[in-house]
């Protein structure tokens, strides 16, 4: 059964509650960098089980009278067209999402900070589209030597030189598309702008992970290791934090880092009697209470244990796909073996083998292939799918699984075969291909028409949303339509590193040099 290991509703309380006693220190503002994601963290729900994927949002609503928002993203990586991961867009995508979804929610944006800008053409183009579309754009230029040269950066020439971002509450919420996005900058941009008008105004780091007030070798904060194995964060005790008040805190390396160079700049920026001076380490700076909303260690331990497993698995599918080096994937391993873990612990990674195996030795599959998927319901039931000429293993994996979460019978067709024929013979004729079985995107919309016209179907479409959360394991690298189905289920999917689709094609050149 689904175990919860967090209170969402306490934690916003908490959250919420810190985040006004920080303004209170300062004068009447304080620039909050606002880390993570800022929408569906879905990583944060894996970890922290109970956890609100748009947490951050409730906190954002709670805070609305009283604070502003403006949103950040970096020109370098609209340029080389950086993509998030997690939902397959780039940057610039990334933004214009978290922009709509911040609308949808009531909570307006004061405006969105290309930042390091050297007249990219992608940022310029990105640029006009969102002045095109209602927002308040401001630009700030790359600072040369940034964040090294203290004299030249805190001067007319540096942060002088960039525009004033105008404010008018007294918590201002500097958020953007991801890690290098250029928050920090703006904010201490602005604190530089707010000192020479007379105003002492705040600074602080609201992140999720890791948690500075959890052990170092918590899987929780483990597991943020491997969601960041590719940027080589790695979790640390902050050494300021232990020096400073004999307290053992977690931070992670770029903070720690960084944090001498940001003392001197404070220092610079802003007056002595200003309280970011007074800041001793990297977590005095932060305000994140998401310890707070944990209420059962056991199990957000072996969340955070699933979480490394599922991420060794992304990226050495990733290394295969070219996408990600090889030393992030051996990364990833270590961090595996750190907390005594083997692929196989994920349970479904099993089932979804046996299923292939099953199903090469009844001699099924598809054109010399042979796949396998497994999902583990809500209640611990294993489900299986296999690939066949009508479907990709995802598609029948998911069909079963909702059959029996709908109580429907094995032998009834959700979706009838001749349809399921039909399109596939209409793709053959399209594309060329031989290999023109459904996959998941495909099954979900022929499903959604199935249910016009088939209760059975109609009821199944019904439980789709008592997959989201699921786990599920596939033997071999799903095709783009099969990865955005799972991924608009908002299942927890990982695949072996071996590709189908290389062999079919082979197959399929091989018959038509044949023929």
């Amino acid at each position: 059964m689904y175990k919860v290991g967090f209170d969402t509703e306490k934690y916003v309380s908490i959250q919420t509650k810190t985040i006004k006693e920080r303004v209170a220190k300062f004068d009447k503002k304080l620039y909050l960098e606002f880390g993570g994601k800022l929408t569906n963290d879905f990583h944060a729900a894996r970890v922290l089980p109970g956890y609100d994927p748009n947490a951050k949002i409730q906190v954002l609503r709670e805070l609305a009278r009283m604070s502003e928002i403006f949103y950040c993203v970096s020109a370098k990586d609209i340029q080389r067209g950086r993509v998030r991961h997690d939902f397959g867009l780039t940057y610039d995508q990334q933004a214009l999402r978290d922009l709509e979804n911040l609308r949808e929610h009531g909570l307006a944006v004061s405006g969105v900070v290309i930042t390091r800008f050297e007249h990219e053409i992608m940022a310029e183009r990105f640029w006009r589209k969102l002045t095109n579309r209602g927002y308040q754009v401001y630009v700030h230029n790359e600072i040369p030597n940034y964040p090294l040269d203290l004299d030249f950066i805190v001067s007319e020439k540096g942060y002088g030189a960039q525009p004033y971002l105008p404010t008018e509450k007294p918590i201002v919420i500097i958020t953007g598309a991801g890690g290098g996005s250029g928050k920090m900058s703006v904010c201490l941009s602005q604190i530089y702008h707010e000192t020479t008008r007379g105003i002492s105004a705040g600074f602080a780091k609201f992140e999720t992970f890791p948690i500075w007030n959890l052990p170092l070798d918590h899987p929780v904060n483990i597991a943020y290791e491997a969601a960041t194995a590719d940027m080589g964060d790695i979790n640390m005790v902050d050494p300021f934090h232990l020096a400073g008040y004999n307290q053992v805190t977690i931070n992670y390396n770029r903070d720690i880092d960084n944090f001498t160079v940001l003392k001197r700049l404070f220092k610079r920026i802003a007056d002595e009697s200003n309280p970011v001076n007074q800041y001793l380490s990297p977590t005095d700076m932060g305000v994140n209470m998401v310890a707070a909303g944990i209420i059962d260690d056991d199990v957000v331990r072996e969340a955070g244990k699933q979480e490394v497993i599922r991420r060794a698995f992304q990226y050495r599918a990733e290394v295969l796909e070219g996408i990600e080096k090889p030393e992030t994937a051996e990364r990833a391993e270590m961090l595996l073996r750190k907390l005594g873990l083997k692929h196989t612990d994920r349970r479904v990674v099993g089932a979804a083998r046996a299923a292939a195996a099953q199903a090469k030795a009844e001699g099924k599959g598809y054109a010399g292939v042979v796949c396998g998927a497994a999902i583990e319901l809500p209640d611990g039931r294993m489900v299986t799918g296999k690939n066949s000429s009508l479907m990709h293993a995802e598609s029948a994996a998911v069909l079963n699984a909702v059959k029996q979460l709908a109580g429907i019978a094995d032998h009834i067709d959700l979706i009838p075969q001749h349809l399921i024929t039909n399109i596939n013979e209409l793709k053959e004729t399209i594309s060329g291909r031989r290999s023109a079985s459904l996959n998941l995107e495909e099954t979900l919309i022929v499903l959604a028409i199935s249910a016009a016209v088939s209760p059975p179907a109609e009821l199944s479409v019904q439980h789709l949303s008592d997959l989201r959360g699921c786990e599920m394991h596939v033997t071999h690298i799903p095709s783009h339509g099969d990865e955005e189905g799972m991924r608009k289920l908002r299942l927890n999917y990982t695949s072996d590193s071996i590709s189908p689709l290389a062999v079919m094609d082979e197959l399929c050149e091989a018959k038509e040099g044949q023929a």
